[in-house]
């Protein structure tokens, strides 16, 4: 009980598998204050970069709409071209800045978590609406983590914007005594460096929460020991399902092995346990190639197709066992057995000049030497 217990605690890390169906679901990491930090500091030093061209042009605007010539007040076609050019005016003014917090607001979501497009995200869900699903919301360690953040970020940017008032009170007391000019930029200077502060100071909140995000996402994919086997079972196949492809995968290559059993030039046998089929062409082979062999019924199998096909069968168990132990279908049999085979098939060509009365009948079988290293016992093994 313990054990089916354990095994349903969610203590390991998420697979890509997992992460990879999340995503598809619209479940990705997301900062909402590295977002909203990235668009107030690109906003704000674009203000200090932008602000001198933005207010001439501003100003250029205001000098414009005002001074108008008093029959052009009364003329309805000449306020309207004028409210236009105005508006593409501003429009001009305010591109760069629009643009590079467009930017923003585009890169603070993808920076963590990436690019994530899903319909899954917008499908309506009954627990989204539930009563009890939103306490339980409301009371969660996420929740509880926001409220965090909302008091740290209260008492952060507060504590910033106490200390930049502080800092400029003096300059803002002596603005009552600049002229009008001095004073309307003195001013701008302090309200864009106390924007710039403020904006800067979000930066410790969202340094504190892209880290909890990411940990927060991971820990809500976790998965148990049996989640996990049950993936795997899903993603690689259930092991009977696997054992029976491997069967016809079997049975293919055995099919297409048999069919290459015509085609050779000697089948040696044990002869009830193995039988190995042979095929050498001088002029397109440098050694001898197997292309067949089997065990028990598949040998049978492989000595009826060669009687079926009048191929040369031979009985020498210690070659047929080191033949079928060392080399591979469809391979060149090893460097070691070159010399017994050799005098196999030279003795099978004897023969078969013998049978068709054009040599004279050998005198013995080969000897058909084997190395100690290739030999292999009757039980299976080699010998020591």
């Amino acid at each position: 009980m313990a054990d089916q217990d354990s095994s349903q605690e969610k203590t390991e890390e998420p697979t890509p598998r997992r992460l990879e169906k999340a995503r598809e679901e619209g479940q990705a990491p997301r900062s909402k204050e590295l977002a909203t930090t990235l668009v107030l500091v690109v906003g704000a030093l674009g203000l200090l970069v932008f602000g001198p061209w933005m207010a001439e042009r501003m100003n250029n605007i205001a000098l414009a709409s005002f001074n108008l010539e008093r029959a052009a007040l009364f003329d309805t076609r000449v306020m309207s071209s004028q409210l236009g050019a105005a508006m593409v005016e501003a429009g001009v003014a305010l591109a760069p800045w629009l643009v590079l917090v467009l930017i923003a607001a585009f890169a603070g979501p993808l920076s963590v978590g990436g690019w994530l497009f899903s319909t899954k995200a917008i499908t309506p869900k009954l627990d989204r609406i539930n009563p009890l699903s939103g306490l339980k919301r409301m009371f969660s360690m996420n929740s509880l983590v926001e409220l965090i953040k909302a008091w740290a970020k209260v008492l952060v940017v507060g504590t910033v914007a106490f200390l930049v008032l502080s800092y400029y009170f003096e300059d803002a007391m002596a603005l009552q005594h600049k002229a009008a000019k001095p004073a309307m930029d003195k001013t701008i200077e302090i309200i864009i460096w106390s924007v710039i502060f403020l904006c800067f100071s979000t930066v410790l909140i969202a340094i504190a929460d892209v880290p909890w995000q990411i940990y927060s996402h991971t820990k809500k994919l976790r998965m148990s020991m049996q989640e996990i086997k049950d993936e795997f079972k899903e993603t690689e196949g259930k092991p009977e399902v696997k054992s029976k492809i491997r069967q016809l995968q079997r049975e293919v290559a055995q099919r297409r092995m048999m069919a290459d059993v015509p085609d050779a030039d000697v089948v040696i046998t044990n002869p009830t346990h193995y039988s190995v089929a042979l095929k050498y062409s001088a002029e397109a082979m440098q050694a001898p190639l197997l292309v067949a062999k089997g065990s028990d019924q598949t040998a049978l199998k492989i000595r009826e197709i060669a009687k079926e096909h009048n191929v040369a069968q031979m009985q020498a168990p210690p070659l047929a066992r080191a033949l079928y132990t060392h080399a591979k279908v469809g391979e060149e049999i090893p460097e070691g057995l070159y010399v017994a085979v050799a005098q196999v098939l030279a003795y099978i060509y004897q023969m078969d000049m013998f049978v068709k009365g054009q040599g004279p009948k050998p005198d013995r079988k080969p000897d058909m030497p084997i190395p100690r290293d290739l030999r292999v016992d009757p039980d299976g093994s080699s010998p020591q």
